[in-house]
């Protein structure tokens, strides 16, 4: 049978009306059955199309004109929208944003876990989309005339984008220090990092900030074990800025896309800036990994606690603790928790979190999960109830036999990633485990990602 071409070719221009939104918010048209998936094109809308790429059953296309417009369409307020990367649905309402967000969660419950009646509540909502993140991660180059700049690298490239001022989802106070130490840097004629030549100096700016007692630090990042000019550095920054309570100096002398070097050292104030969610109270290091919109994940945690149900006498097992955010939250119910992480000076920070919030009732050890929770169900460890938060690419199958092997009364999942967490719904479900329900929440406005909590009972 003969193969059949696709209905369009490469570099044409084509009229497609839009009916569906990808998971990654592109829009979705088709052409006698094929579809196109084109970034910035919503359902409802006709626009003209160039076609970019053409595969077997689908393509993509660049959107070159809009001729009938969608009623959800918003201008973006940020000037480099279509240049940068780091957004993807700022020319969506916010309405629409949620929309795709709970159906994203829902899709994957009914097509990867084969959960057609599970409730898939709606989404928690932020009341103010933008400001939310407290850290900032920026490159600097520098301009044709020698100047240093700072922004995000513009799409699928490691160019930084050019006349970056301000960014709509950081918090100001980040977007101005990393302009501080730009401004300093350059006047005092700090180079910075040439990734092609792997020379020069200054490489990223950090800065994270408490949301609640707005301490700031600073992580300056450079390929040189010294810091040109460091002394004048230091003093301009805490001269001008007094909420600053951490400037720290990161070492990476490696040729990598990496952002971070191993060493890392205090060169003015504390190893640690402080914040709150909720009651509680956490320190969080130049590396620590910290939830980037603190008020949506108070409401995260507290449903994931609610969910859990715990009762004075249950212990509680946390895979994934971090810096024991989680860990502390299930605490203030549990008789006894119990963290694993594999990065140590997490677990350094978890003990250290623990312990100034007068906790005597969580313990935690560094080791892989998958391996770990095996021997401590080897000790006779029974927890009623395992919590985890895995990263995007979910749980190792190893995790998935330990945490059934331990037979808790309840599993609560938290994830960053509804595809994988439906992948591994399904396993827990065969495994003996029905999933009661599941809560959408929106922790990255103005980006596709989208966050969920999930409630497991053992059958």
């Amino acid at each position: 049978m003969a193969k059949q071409a696709a209905p369009v070719k490469k570099n044409q221009t084509v009229t497609l009306q839009f009916e569906d939104l990808t998971h990654e918010g592109s829009g979705v048209g088709k052409i006698n059955g094929y579809p196109l998936f084109v970034p910035y094109a919503l359902p409802g809308e006709e626009g003209e199309v160039k076609v970019v790429k053409v595969n077997k059953n689908f393509g993509f296309g660049k959107l070159i004109k809009v001729t009938k417009s969608s009623e959800e369409r918003v201008e973006p307020p940020c000037d480099v929208y279509y240049q940068c990367g780091g957004c993807q649905l700022q020319h969506m309402s916010y309405e629409l944003q949620l929309e795709m967000k709970q159906n994203q969660v829902r899709n994957a419950m009914r097509k990867v876990a084969h959960l057609e009646d599970v409730p898939v509540h709606s989404i928690i909502r932020m009341d103010d989309p933008w400001r939310y993140r407290n850290k900032v991660q920026m490159p600097v180059g520098e301009k044709e005339d020698g100047e240093l700049k700072t922004g995000f690298y513009q799409k699928r490239s490691h160019r930084i984008i050019d006349g970056m001022e301000t960014c709509n989802i950081q918090d100001e106070v980040n977007d101005r220090m990393v302009e501080a130490v730009r401004r300093i840097a350059d006047r005092l004629g700090i180079p910075s990092y040439d990734e092609d030549k792997d020379t020069g100096v200054l490489r990223h700016i950090v800065v994270r900030t408490g949301e609640v007692t707005k301490d700031t630090m600073i992580v300056i990042i450079t390929r040189t074990s010294d810091l040109p000019h460091q002394d004048a550095m230091v003093k301009e920054l805490i001269k001008t800025y007094p909420h600053i309570k951490s400037i720290v100096h990161n070492i990476n002398d490696r040729k990598t896309n990496s952002i971070w070097g191993k060493q890392s050292k205090a060169i003015w104030g504390e190893d640690y800036i402080y914040d709150t969610i909720g009651d509680i109270q956490f320190a969080i290091s130049a590396k620590s990994f910290y939830q980037v919109n603190p008020p949506q994940t108070k409401k995260l945690y507290d449903k994931a606690l609610e969910y859990a149900r715990i009762g004075s006498d249950d212990t509680v097992v946390d895979a994934y603790c971090g810096i024991g955010t989680i860990s502390l939250f299930l605490a203030q119910e549990a008789k006894k928790v119990y963290g694993v992480e594999v990065v140590p000076e997490a677990v350094d920070d978890a003990w250290k979190n623990a312990g100034l919030n007068g906790f005597t009732n969580a313990e935690f050890y560094v080791g892989e999960a998958e391996k770990v929770m095996p021997w401590w169900t080897a000790q006779g460890l029974r927890p009623d109830v395992v919590v985890v938060d895995p990263p995007r690419k979910g749980c190792d199958e190893e995790l998935l036999k330990a945490m059934l092997g331990m037979e808790p009364k309840r599993i609560v999942y938290v994830s960053c990633n509804p595809s994988t967490l439906a992948r591994d719904l399904r396993i827990l479900e065969d495994g003996g485990y029905a999933t009661q329900e599941v809560q959408p929440v929106d922790m990255f406005p103005q980006t596709h990602h989208v966050e969920a909590v999930c409630w497991l009972e053992r059958k």
